[in-house]
């Protein structure tokens, strides 16, 4: 009997373990995959800046080849000008003034025709210069457009590298979900599910109560409590898939503001407002660099559209978000 009981003690040492280990192991993967998403995101909104990036960098090729066209065609017109210009001139100046001066029958009536002479070589001056101010124009157009198509081209190679890390980072996410059997595998996504449904009646909850007035924020703030459980997808700016920095560009836009589609460009729109005097409606940054903004609501929450595999939500404000610090607010 007692031999039996001290088995039984010894299976149940080994049994424990087990069990108590398994759903931190799970809880652990959580977090990873939950990391991985969050980094996925911040790359993303690096990709967002390339972005923005590119399409400056677009509209100013497309200027400047524009600009530069119409100074070709300019400098075409003047050159044929002063072509025409000197070929009159050779002809009718070809032995030089002093000879014609020399050999004229009428010498006061040369001296007439040399002031509209003078005339001729004013216009002719004219066009020489402005010739040469056109010729200048279109080198420095060309310049231009070789330093903007090269930076274009560096920018192309930043949203790639951006873009294929946050896909990266995705893609191990998924791979770690799949490596675990499949009742861990639902039990993770089960738990997962309820969390999120959790959020989301809390934030419908928190959305319905809120009031506010006729400000900017308070408009803004209206539009983005409507998207609640709206799903983030990168790039997405509305109608009910949205990013960080879509989510609250399509916010102010409702309010009349336009801001750019880069959570590092709007933290520089609008005035600093320090943690302690937030109002609903100011815009909260984190990261360094930053690569996260939502929008404060009052009462100590915020909404936003966090990262991939996450919907539009309330959740409190907090001074780090995830690994990301805290780094701003703006009142538009």
């Amino acid at each position: 009997m007692k031999k039996l009981l001290a088995l039984f003690m010894a299976l149940l040492f080994i049994w424990q373990p087990t069990t108590l280990w398994a759903a931190p192991s799970l809880a652990s993967l959580q977090r990873e995959i939950d990391q991985l998403r969050t980094v996925a995101a911040e790359k993303f909104e690096a990709a967002n800046e390339a972005t923005l990036k590119i399409k400056k960098l677009e509209n100013e090729t497309r200027n400047l080849r524009d600009k530069g066209s119409v100074a070709r065609e300019k400098l075409d017109e003047v050159n044929k000008v002063l072509a025409t210009i000197a070929v009159n001139n050779y002809k009718n100046l070809g032995l030089g003034q002093g000879l014609e001066l020399l050999f004229s029958a009428n010498p006061t009536q040369y001296l007439s025709d040399a002031s509209s002479l003078k005339i001729v070589e004013a216009r002719y001056a004219r066009q020489s210069r402005e010739f040469a101010v056109l010729k200048q124009r279109v080198a420095a157009s060309v310049t231009l457009l070789e330093d903007r198509t090269a930076k274009l081209t560096a920018e192309k190679v930043i949203l790639n590298r951006e873009v294929a890390a946050a896909k990266l980072a995705l893609a191990t996410a998924n791979k770690k979900l799949k490596a675990l059997s499949k009742k861990d595998r639902e039990r993770l996504l089960r738990a997962e599910s309820l969390r999120e449904k959790k959020i989301f009646d809390n934030s419908k909850k928190y959305a319905s109560s809120f009031k506010g007035d006729n400000s900017r924020g308070s408009i803004a703030l209206r539009y983005a409590l409507k998207q609640i459980g709206d799903i983030y997808v990168w790039g997405a700016a509305g109608p009910t898939r949205w990013d960080c920095s879509g989510l609250t560009m399509r916010a102010f836009q409702a309010a009349g503001v336009s801001l750019p589609h880069f959570s590092g460009a709007q933290i520089r729109y609008g005035k600093p407002v320090s943690y302690e005097r937030l109002k609903p409606g100011d815009l909260l940054f984190y990261g360094i660099p930053n690569s996260h903004v939502s929008m404060y609501m009052g009462g100590g929450k915020m909404v936003q559209a966090p990262r991939p595999g996450k919907r539009v939500e309330v959740i409190s404000v907090t001074r780090m978000f995830g690994s990301k610090p805290f780094v701003g607010a703006r009142r538009i």
